[in-house]
């Protein structure tokens, strides 16, 4: 009985030995395997730094205004007896553009020039009659008071004929009117409005801090979403002469020339205040950049000769981002003319590793970027 357990615990043995030895065996193998596996080759994109103009800029937003804008309203009330205007036409300073029924007015206006002429009449007999003391100082008067009153009433109807006829206070394009012919209208309705849109205004804000990089004269673009490839350019007329005290900002206007008349008033703008260029500068796409909480950084492509070959590495750069543009950002950092950067493929890569550059037009980033 001994005999056999002996037996029997002798092949256990062997048949755990063998398990183990075969599991030592595979974990060898595969240790081998990756410790000669070759080093992995990440594919990248890349470009060689070149130094570029940049144009910077203090970035704004705010409304297009005309130059001069105005509702026309009637000061008196009564019924509209002409309209003078087409639908957005053009109009020019001092054109009639409605008349309310003035009929009464001028009768009554009628009736006092027939008077005037032999009222004034009377008072000149008068006169003379009064220097040879053949009439009283008072018959005088009465003549006097006589003509002066219906001078005044003729002066007053003429005055209430004029304010019925309502004229263009400058040269502009109308809009849509909103009253029609026979219509009875209230002193103060709303008519047409009128704008002057020759010439645009812009008014916007910007931190006092950037206070001492403008001026008056100074250039700006304006940029609107009706073209938003196309961008206006304005020079500054104005600087408000005091601070909003509670933001800390200072209001900007700046006048646009509109010939074309593309910009209309109350169109939302976005406002580039351009400053002295700079030269020789370091911009880059900003799918170059790594951007972390950390820090932002790039990767440089050095050639290093390994057993005998040349192979690529990359080395992870910091690099601070002063502005951007679209998909331009001017960076400064220790990054100079003539380094060949990694422009995708960032993520698989670390310091120190091993890359091949490729060329993939699917990576070219769009010509707007797209925005929230």
């Amino acid at each position: 009985m001994k005999k056999w357990t002996l037996i029997m615990l002798i092949i256990a043995m062997l048949a755990f030995g063998s398990v183990i030895g075969f599991n030592l065996m595979v974990k060898g193998k595969i240790a081998d395997a990756i410790a000669n596996m070759p080093e992995p080759v990440s594919p990248i994109t890349a470009m060689v730094v070149t130094p570029q103009h940049w144009q910077p800029t203090i970035d704004a937003i705010g409304f297009v205004e005309p130059n001069q804008g105005v509702t026309i309203a009637n000061e008196l009330s009564g019924v509209v007896a002409n309209i003078n205007f087409e639908n957005g036409s053009e109009v020019q300073v001092g054109q009639n553009l409605i008349e309310l029924d003035s009929a009464v007015e001028k009768a009554n206006l009628k009736s006092k020039m027939v008077q005037l002429p032999a009222a004034e009449a009377d008072f000149k007999r008068l006169s003379r009659l009064y220097k040879q003391n053949s009439v009283s100082k008072q018959d005088l008067d009465n003549s006097e008071a006589k003509y002066l009153t219906l001078k005044a009433d003729i002066e007053s109807l003429t005055a209430t004929i004029e304010r019925r006829e309502i004229d263009a206070p400058f040269s502009g394009l109308v809009g849509i009117r909103g009253v029609n012919l026979g219509e009875y209208l209230q002193a103060g309705t709303d008519i047409v409005r009128l704008e002057d849109i020759s010439t645009m205004k812009i008014r916007f804000t910007i931190p006092q801090t950037q206070l001492p990089k403008v001026s008056k004269g100074q250039s700006i673009h304006v940029y609107v979403d009706a073209y938003p490839d196309t961008p206006f350019e304005g020079l500054i007329s104005a600087i408000e002469p005091a601070v909003f005290y509670q933001s800390g900002l200072i209001q900007i206007q700046a006048t646009i020339p509109n010939t074309d008349a593309k910009l209309r008033s109350g169109m939302f703008a976005r406002v580039a205040v351009l400053l002295p260029e700079m030269t020789e500068q370091i911009v880059l796409p900003q799918n170059a950049i790594t951007f972390t909480l950390y820090g932002n950084s790039i990767f440089i492509i050095e050639d290093k000769t390994e057993d005998g070959e040349t192979v690529k590495r990359v080395k992870q750069v910091n690099v601070d981002v002063l502005e951007r543009n679209g998909n331009d950002a001017l960076v400064s950092g220790a990054i100079k003319a003539g380094d060949n950067i990694v422009t995708s493929g960032q993520l698989r890569l670390s310091n120190n590793s091993k890359v091949s550059v490729t060329q993939s037009d699917a990576l070219t980033p769009p010509a707007n970027m797209p925005q929230l």
